[in-house]
Parts: structure tokens; sequence; C-alpha cells
């Protein structure tokens, strides 16, 4: 049977998920984002589960959407992709995500949802989606801008360059970079000591947090895939992808 591309484990309250399609660097095909859909429900209506992990390995989160998948997916407008993001915004418990390698495109904005993130020295931040003729998805327009500033969201997503883990933790979207070796251990031991608080008292937090935000996230993330499917149309667009295809 083929590999499973997603696998997970409940432990002490703690849900774990891990993208295990490592020969293509964890890129996220459509069939995965139904699998990630599917389990964040599944933990959001679990009482047992009080915190998510998300992980890659030490060496690779995530280099972003299965773009060859991706091509066959928008021409028929089944954007899997958004369910996963509108499950991750609804979610209510804590999200906490281990990152290394590369954190490309939806592998850097849906850390934005997350509460605590780790990354490994070794990761390579991009978001890489005005090169490609798109635009920015998951509400990251509106996250992203209030963790780095308008500004510096402006240079992350539309010049798109490459950012380390220092960067990241400067621009507010890492809490704390470590080791390789050290990464899985931390984020578990974390979510493990979120996993054991009193759980009322951690999701009122959370929610509080979030609550100023909440109410626009949704209309930007609306907005946001609306300009994203009219851009994946687009001549440019179109071009790109094809000249993508043609290198490999």
């Amino acid at each position: 049977k083929m590999t499973d591309l997603i696998i997970t484990k409940e432990n002490q309250g703690v849900f774990t998920i891990t993208l295990n399609r490592l020969n293509k660097k964890n890129a996220i095909n459509n069939k995965m984002y139904k699998q990630l859909s599917q389990y964040f429900n599944y933990a959001k209506n679990k009482s047992t589960i009080h915190c998510v992990l998300i992980q890659g390995d030490k060496n690779c989160f995530c280099a972003g959407n299965d773009l060859q998948d991706f091509i066959e997916c928008t021409q028929n407008d089944s954007l899997a992709a958004l369910d996963f993001i509108k499950a991750l915004n609804g979610f209510n418990k804590p999200i906490i995500a281990a990152v290394a390698g590369p954190a490309v495109g939806i592998g850097t904005t849906l850390l934005l949802h997350c509460d605590i993130v780790f990354a490994a020295n070794n990761t390579k931040f991009k978001l890489p989606f005005t090169q490609l003729g798109l635009c920015q998805e998951a509400g990251s327009s509106l996250l992203l801008s209030r963790m780095a500033g308008q500004n510096r969201a402006f240079e992350l997503l539309v010049l798109g360059n490459n950012f380390n883990a220092e960067q990241a933790k400067e621009y507010g979207i890492v809490n704390q970079v470590c080791q390789p070796d050290d990464l899985l251990s931390l984020a578990n031991e974390t979510a493990l000591t979120i996993a054991s608080l009193p759980n009322d008292a951690v999701i009122t937090s959370r929610k509080l947090i979030r609550q100023a935000t909440q109410q626009s996230l949704a209309q930007v993330i609306e907005s946001e895939a609306q300009e994203f499917s009219r851009l994946v149309k687009t001549d440019a667009c179109k071009e790109i992808m094809a000249r993508f295809f043609n290198k490999k």
C-alpha cells in the first residue's frame, strides 16, 4: 500500500499530525488537504484532545502546494486547500508547530494560525505567491501585517525572498529557534505541558487573544480566495506554471 501521506497519533491530550510525503518535501496535494481538514475537525470535536501538534521531520516541514496537483484541481475549482484554511481558522484549541527545512507558501501561512511555533535553525521560509502570478492566502494578508507590520508583510509576500528562522522569530512568526535534533522533542514537551493545563482556561484564553481578529479574518480569507481563483486563471499565471513544468 502507499505510505500514509499524513500520520496521526494521540497521546496524553496531544493530537500529533505528521506530514509524511518526504520524497516530495511534504508538498500538500488535494488528498492531503482533505485529510488535514478531517483531522482538524476530528480534533476539534474530540473532548480528550486538548492540543494539536503539526510537524514534518527535523529536516523538512512543507514545500507548499503540490503544483502539479494544484494545476489539475484549479481547473475544476475544487480547492480543498480553502476547506483546510477554514478548518484551521475555525479551530478552537491550541496548535503547536514544529518547522524545519523548507516552509514554503502554505508551509509558512498555516503557521500564522498556530499558537506556538518552534523552528529549527535549518528552516528556509518563502512566500513565492507573486512569482507564480498569484496572491497570498490563508488570511496571511491580515495575520502577517499584524505580526510583522504592513511594510514587512509587503516585502515578504510581494518580493517573496527567502528568510531564515531568526528573521521569522524577529517578525513574530516563530516563538523559539532551536537545533534540528531538539525540534520535535521540544515541540512535543510544550504540547504536553499545554494539554495538561486546565482545558477550559486554556481554550478561553486562546479565544480572548484571538477575538479582535476573528471576524475580520474570515472576511480576509474569503477575499483572498476570490482573488486567488481569479489570478490562477490569468495568462500570466498559466505561462509561469507551464514554464515551471517544462523545466522539470
